[in-house]
């Protein structure tokens, strides 16, 4: 199954399900989700998401080891972005099937991600 996934790179199936993996958590892809519209720090990311900031700082902490967020650190205040280019078509394309919103515009993408591929 693995080679129809993708014939010319045999780990693309284990990367996909792994990327796949960090989605899997409601408030992991809120917190995706919300980094679609702008940066933002875990004070931000609790009250938009109504999670209490330990809970997100501890999704945040994950999708950083994955590779999924950056963290930009502004004296005390540490802002987050996407650090990952492959996050944003499947976010958009999980809004438009879930969320009745098909129309989007697209959303902000930080230059960073724009410019990393995972590996």
């Amino acid at each position: 199954m693995a080679d129809s996934f993708a014939p010319d790179d045999p780990d693309a199936a284990l990367r996909a399900i792994t990327f796949l993996k960090s989605l899997s958590h409601a408030c992991r892809l809120r917190i995706l989700c919300s980094l679609l519209d702008r940066d933002r720090n875990v004070g931000e990311l609790a009250l938009a998401l109504g999670e209490p900031q330990a809970s997100v700082s501890q999704q945040l902490m994950r999708l950083r080891a994955e590779g999924l967020v950056r963290p930009l650190r502004q004296g005390k205040t540490v802002t987050y972005s996407l650090a990952c280019c492959e996050v944003v078509p499947v976010i958009t394309a999980l809004r438009q099937a879930f969320c009745g919103q098909p129309d989007l515009a697209p959303p902000h993408v930080p230059k960073q991600a724009q410019d990393h591929r995972s590996p």
